[in-house]
Formats: structure tokens, sequence, C-alpha cells
């Protein structure tokens, strides 16, 4: 069944383009140009896709545009740009979508912990929507289907067979029909990917404070490209300082919201502290970190017909130290 089903609030279907099938669009992009994008790809036994966005092969700037793409699903803008960081000219990336419930939280936002016969990895990516059990997708009110599975995987290894199929199992298709690419956060793509999650980060803050995720109409945002470090750990804490503490974003609203002076990053606790820091506290168990902590530095949030807010501050200081500047 090639299409998803969007229950809107008057609880009429709607018809739409299945996230799994904008994506494939994008996936069929990256194998046709795999050589200039300095990316990877083979075929397991089972017939499943990895493509390597960074393990074996370098990638770079582009890679990682076209892979934040395809995490959202094509349903959003992704493009890089030259800014300045404390003073030193760095590349940004700035992704901008007007469909920011299923792009960003139910295509973009890392929401599958996989863990196969000793294979570790975080997925995101419109995969998930195709198995839909997490909360969000009740809340969005959309369950995709489609025959073909695409699943970014977060990892220092490329995937087997185990993790092809455990994918297929869980999102109805053959294994055949499973595409993983994958890259570790210690890589010029992961760090453009993690710089392209500012409006994933705001709109799954807000969700998470009670906003009905169906009312953001629009999400933009813009965050520094992390120099790649040499380690996974490192890479972690760069990322997530780009994002925490240079991480610039918008949103349109259809609602105002009681808590909305708490989306920026400045309203936790750990606020100013380097994300290596944060790590170590909990031993770099991410489950026990508040979640407050993943949020961006500063955002205007308009509601249409209402106020416009401007939230929270960059510290350009401490991404710099962070960066090695």
């Amino acid at each position: 069944m090639p299409f998803g089903t969007l229950y809107r609030p008057t609880d009429r279907p709607a018809r739409m383009e299945s996230l799994n099938r904008n994506a494939l669009e994008l996936v069929d992009e990256a194998l046709e140009f795999a050589e200039e994008l300095d990316v990877g790809a083979h075929e397991l036994d089972n017939e499943a896709t990895v493509l390597d966005f960074g393990v074996e092969f370098t990638g770079g700037i582009e890679a990682g545009l076209l892979l934040a793409e395809i995490q959202s699903a094509g349903l959003g803008t992704v493009q890089s740009r030259i800014e300045e960081l404390a003073g030193t000219p760095l590349p940004h990336v700035e992704l901008t979508t007007d469909q920011p419930g299923l792009s960003l939280l139910g295509a973009q936002k890392t929401g599958w912990e996989v863990s196969v016969d000793g294979y570790e990895a975080l997925g995101s990516g419109p995969a998930r929507a195709l198995v839909a059990s997490e909360t969000i997708f009740e809340r969005l009110g959309y369950v995709d289907a489609f025959d073909f599975a695409i699943l970014a995987l977060e990892s220092e290894e490329l995937p087997g067979e185990a993790v092809a199929e455990h994918v297929a199992d869980l999102a109805e298709v053959e294994p055949s029909a499973v595409f993983l690419p994958t890259y570790p956060t210690a890589s010029l793509v992961g760090s453009v990917t993690v710089a392209a999650r500012v409006p994933e980060l705001a709109a799954f803050r807000l969700a998470e404070l009670g906003y009905d995720p169906t009312k953001i109409v629009s999400a933009s945002g813009v965050a520094p490209v992390a120099p790649v470090a040499g380690d996974e750990e490192t890479a972690l804490a760069r990322t997530n300082d780009a994002l925490a503490y240079g991480g610039r974003g918008h949103l349109v609203l259809e609602e105002d919201f009681d808590r909305i002076d708490e989306l920026p990053s400045s309203a936790g606790e750990e606020y100013g502290q380097p994300f290596a820091e944060i790590f170590d506290s909990v031993d770099w168990d991410f489950y026990d970190l508040p979640p407050e902590v993943f949020a961006p530095a500063q955002l205007t949030v308009d509601v249409i017909g209402g106020p416009t807010y401007g939230l929270g501050q960059r510290d350009e200081d401490l991404v710099a130290e962070s960066f090695g500047i």
C-alpha cells in the first residue's frame, strides 16, 4: 500500500504520500551519485542495501545535507552556508519545513534503538513511521504504509543481515526492501546531520511540554557544523554543544501556549555546562538526563494572530571552546 494515512482533527482521513516513498527517491539519488558524494553502498546476502555515509567512506557536507533530507523524508529544505562563530567562519546548516510534525517528529527524530546480536545503533528516519510504536505517532495521527523502509543508523559499524532482518520484521517489509544509511557521529556527515536538528529539537520539546504537534505550522533552524572529532564521545559532546549553545530556531504556531518560555536550553538547570561534563555526570547514559538539556539555544516563536516570543541566548564562547577554536 503506497500511501500513509493522516487523520486531521476533523477525523476525515486525508491521503498523503508515504514518508518512506518520499525518502526512497532521495536514497536513489545517493546511490546514483555515490562516487561524487564519496559514500559507499553494498547489498547484503538478504538483499538489503547498506549505504556507508562515513564509516569506511569519508562522505562530506553534500552527503550530510542529502542524508538530512532522507532522515526528514524529503519534506524539508536543507542547505549550508558560511557564518561566523566567535569571529571564525564556519559552515552552518539550515533546515526549514512546513510539515514539521511529519518531517521532524515522524521521520527525523532519533526514536529507534537498534540492538541486535551485539550491534548497537540509534535509528532515525521514516522507517519509524512504518512501525509507529512511539506515542508521538498517535499524537500526529499518522501511520505509514509502504513496501520499502529507510532507517538511518548512527553507529561506528556497518550493519549486517541480522540488523536488516530486524528492521524488516518490525516494518513488515521484505529484507530486500530495507535501506540502511549508516554514519558515525565522529564524521563530517554526522556533524552536518546533527546541525540540521534544531527544528526537530524545538518541535519535540514543544510536544513534550504538552503542545499539540499538529498545530506547529512551520519550523526552521540553523546550527554550526562541529569539527570532526577523533572519537565518538567527543563528537557527541561537540555536536550537542552546537545545538544547545549555538542553535537558533523559528517556529510558527496555530495557538498560544503557556509553557513556551520552557523551550530553549537556557530553561534547564544544566545550561552553561559543556556537554562533555553533562554526559560525564551520568556516565554517558543519556536516558538519565532531563529532557530539557536537548533543546536549541535561541528561539523565536510566532503565534498566528497572537504574540511573538524571543527566547534564550547563544553562548558562542562555549561552542568555540568545545570546537577547539
